[in-house]
């Protein structure tokens, strides 16, 4: 195929017949964070390179093999986002977020790129629903964290995942970690691939993370960090548990979760389903501000991928709103009639009443064809008699039933009263659903 008529490998369109559950899902998940709290953040689809590299980490995946980068034409390098938090984060300290009032509770929608294998649930531009709460050092800071997530996937009905929990401590405690660390897989470096052999040195935690087989077999017998955890890591693990267990949120304690971004500190989490796939994750990074340039500002997080969820949705029949329709086709016979639905379709338009009408001049039947592949609720063929009268025949497209109507102001009032009912009765039907 033409290199015009096809997508980037790794990318998808999003269709007019699927857009609405994206609305949907995006409208809902800014919901949720707003009930936390967490007001909408909105930063550049590309920063400057060394910003990722410095938070993300030299040695992580990401940075070595998967961003985006280039040279502008003014000759700094330019990195798409990989990410959102980083972005997040320099924005804070740019603008001086930082020193207002604390915990800085912030939520976004964003696209980033990773060039990776394109997989099934894994795209190279993908998009994310993220939070980040800057300033909040407490165990229920990371808790809440969680719950919001979990509170989310509960309102979008999202079946068969499961959180898990760790804790990778601190720089202090970690450092012997590390050591363990170097040491085990020191004694297994032959069978290490040539990335995780050069990580051995720099930062052995990132074998724990590496995606090639082998590796992934030694790692699953390495130390755990849970056994190394300083007494200020271990408590404020232990805090976060029983706060999940008061608020009634399951979850499965995992010593392999790491994350994959360096960052992290102290807690971090994932939501996996059944068949395995991270829906979101997310963790503490502590030292994040700190190693930007900012004042040590404890802070943490979570990313969670919109195609994922919207994969699992639609495997487990989650349920969504019905897509928008066509509440009223406005037929004309002849272009006095056209003028005059072009006129009223104007007016119920600003009232918020989805109107079509008629635009490449298409005939009765042939109009009628057309409301019903809209799937128009209702319908109003406007002619002459129907000018001279000032009045029409509004049909019902799934009752076959007729009422006679002005066709004047009452249409707007009877139009939008009998959409707004719908409406009202269908979100009630889609969130008695959840709760059950």
């Amino acid at each position: 195929m033409d290199l015009i008529t096809q997508a980037p490998r790794g990318t998808e369109d999003v269709l007019p017949a699927d857009s609405y559950k994206w609305q949907y899902v995006e409208q809902t998940a800014l919901a949720v964070a707003q009930d936390f709290g967490y007001r909408e953040i909105r930063t550049p689809v590309f920063e400057h390179t060394p910003l990722f590299l410095r938070s993300v980490g030299e040695t992580t995946d990401v940075v070595q093999k998967e961003m985006y980068t280039f040279e502008d034409k003014g000759g700094r390098s330019i990195t798409l986002r990989p990410e959102g938090t980083a972005g997040a984060a320099r924005a804070l300290l740019e603008h001086g977020l930082h020193n207002g009032a604390l915990p800085l509770k912030a939520a976004y929608i964003t696209s980033c790129y990773r060039y990776e294998k394109s997989q099934k649930g894994r795209l190279r531009e993908f998009h994310q629903f993220g939070v980040e709460c800057f300033g909040a050092a407490a165990p229920q800071a990371d808790a809440e964290v969680i719950t919001l997530a979990h509170t989310l996937l509960q309102t979008l009905d999202v079946k068969g995942v499961t959180l898990r929990i760790n804790s990778i401590g601190c720089p202090t405690c970690r450092a012997k970690y590390h050591e363990a660390l170097k040491s085990y897989f020191e004694a297994q470096v032959d069978d290490l691939c040539e990335t995780c052999r050069d990580r051995l040195s720099r930062n052995p935690m990132r074998i724990l993370d590496c995606k090639v087989p082998s590796c992934g077999a030694i790692a699953e017998k390495a130390p755990v960090m849970l056994d190394f955890l300083c007494d200020d890591c271990h408590n404020h693990f232990e805090a976060v548990k029983e706060t999940l267990t008061e608020a009634g949120i399951d979850y499965v304690i995992d010593p392999h979760i790491v994350r994959g971004l360096d960052y992290y500190t102290r807690t971090v989490f994932e939501f996996v389903s059944d068949e395995g796939l991270t829906v979101c994750g997310g963790g503490r990074y502590d030292g994040l501000i700190e190693e930007l340039g900012g004042p040590h500002l404890p802070s943490l997080g979570f990313g969670l991928g919109l195609e994922r969820l919207l994969m699992i949705m639609e495997d487990r029949h989650a349920r969504f709103p019905e897509p928008p329709k066509c509440e009223l086709y406005l037929a004309s016979m002849g272009e006095k009639a056209a003028r005059r639905c072009f006129a009223i379709a104007a007016k119920l338009r600003e009232g918020g009443v989805a109107v079509e009408t008629d635009l490449v001049g298409r005939g009765l039947k042939a109009q009628m064809k057309y409301a019903d592949k809209l799937g128009a609720r209702y319908t109003i063929v406007v002619g002459d008699s129907e000018l001279e009268n000032g009045q029409a025949q509004l049909k019902d497209m799934q009752t076959g039933e007729t009422e006679d109507i002005l066709l004047d102001d009452s249409l707007y009032t009877t139009l939008y009263n009998k959409s707004l009912d719908r409406q009202l009765a269908g979100m009630a039907d889609l969130f008695s659903n959840v709760a059950e």
